[in-house]
């Protein structure tokens, strides 16, 4: 995938990945001390214009269904819930976003 970071030293970051027909947003993450003051949904929006650049009409990700403040981030933000897997002994929570 490709990473793009915002500040430095590294305050949040964002991976992309290029999928069969959507791009994966293969991880984003924020500090913890820096949580709660949108760097988390500027990458997001980063990776919606992104997939629009790239020619995709959907966005995907997945999360830990544990991660429920996440989830409801992402639902929000209009993500919905594609389905559920166990990946390496974790309970996956797949998303998409249509475009």
């Amino acid at each position: 995938g490709e990473a793009w970071v915002v500040g430095d030293p590294i305050e949040a970051l964002v991976v992309l990945e290029d999928g069969d027909g959507h791009l994966l947003v293969d991880n984003v993450a924020v500090r913890p001390h820096l949580q709660g003051r949108g760097l988390g949904r500027a990458l997001l929006a980063f990776a919606e214009a992104t997939a629009r650049e790239r020619g995709y009409r959907e966005l995907r990700l997945y999360t830990n269904e544990r991660m429920t403040e996440n989830r409801a981030l992402y639902a929000h933000l209009g993500w919905t819930e594609l389905a559920r897997e166990t990946i390496e002994r974790r309970h996956a929570v797949w998303m998409g976003k249509s475009l």
